[in-house]
């Protein structure tokens, strides 16, 4: 479980597709700042592997991935292993020494939540299409490769973008996009700020939206079930429950497709 505030940018030193060497397939090796290196308390804040272990997560632009080493000397550095199903769904094939990434450790019990809950497991990717400056900020523009997540995606809402908790700030469900602006102080703490029209994202929704849904879905299917069986011979209520609120779900979309 991560938070979406980044803690530090990476860059990449390997990337080894299919790596003949490990047994983690695709291995991704990543530099840290020269800050990380330091093992003292008084840089104990920025220092992403001073409590480091083998097998502990970390997120890379928002993808929970293990650790399969490390090394504090003679400079910070991590390596991973990225599975097939996870270059499959996010856009860490595209990776390349020089890269900068965004990271951030696994939250502890006692970890400030400063974003939102973020899984580190990414639903999709999404193309930046437009970027926009306002005063200082800048606002991007995505539209993700399956726009079936953005019924998840919606005004003030809260999405992580490569890892990091954003709001959105405006949403078109008919065109299938959606926005967000990036002040001047997140803009130096996060790799998207640097990214270019046409280039990708990896992209979670708030996992929130996904259980309200299932819930929700699980409620009104039981409501509708019993309408067709025996509950509603036997003069029981709940089949007339269930169809009537089917009826004013109906009702209201109707209305709403004619306001």
């Amino acid at each position: 479980m991560f938070t979406g505030v980044v803690e530090e940018i990476g860059e990449v030193t390997t990337y080894t597709p299919n790596d003949p060497l490990s047994k983690n397939g695709t291995t991704l090796t990543i530099t840290l700042p020269s800050s990380s290196s330091s093992s003292s308390s008084s840089s104990s804040s920025s220092a992403l592997l001073s409590d480091c272990h083998l097998g502990d997560s970390i997120a890379v632009n928002g993808v929970c991935l293990t650790v399969t080493s490390f090394t504090l000397t003679p400079s910070a550095s991590f390596t991973v292993g990225i599975a097939p199903e996870t270059l499959r769904l996010t856009n860490l094939g595209s990776l390349r020494p020089q890269s900068r990434v965004n990271l951030e450790r696994a939250v502890r019990a006692d970890t400030r939540m400063g974003g939102h809950f973020v899984q580190g497991h990414v639903d999709t990717v999404a193309e930046i299409i437009q970027i926009t400056p306002d005063g200082e900020a800048l606002t991007f523009r995505f539209r993700p490769k399956n726009k079936e997540v953005l019924r998840y995606v919606v005004y003030k809402g809260f999405i992580a973008l490569d890892g990091t908790s954003l709001t959105v700030t405006a949403v078109n469900d008919d065109e299938g996009w959606w926005e967000v602006m990036l002040i001047a102080y997140t803009q130096e703490r996060v790799v998207v700020a640097g990214k270019k029209v046409g280039e990708t994202v990896n992209v979670e929704v708030d996992m929130t939206a996904k259980y309200v849904e299932k819930s929700l879905r699980g409620y009104l299917e039981g409501l509708l079930g019993s309408t067709t069986s025996g509950a509603e011979e036997q003069g029981g209520s709940e089949g007339k429950k269930g169809r009537g609120l089917l009826e004013k779900i109906v009702e209201g979309i109707v209305k709403q497709g004619f306001s």
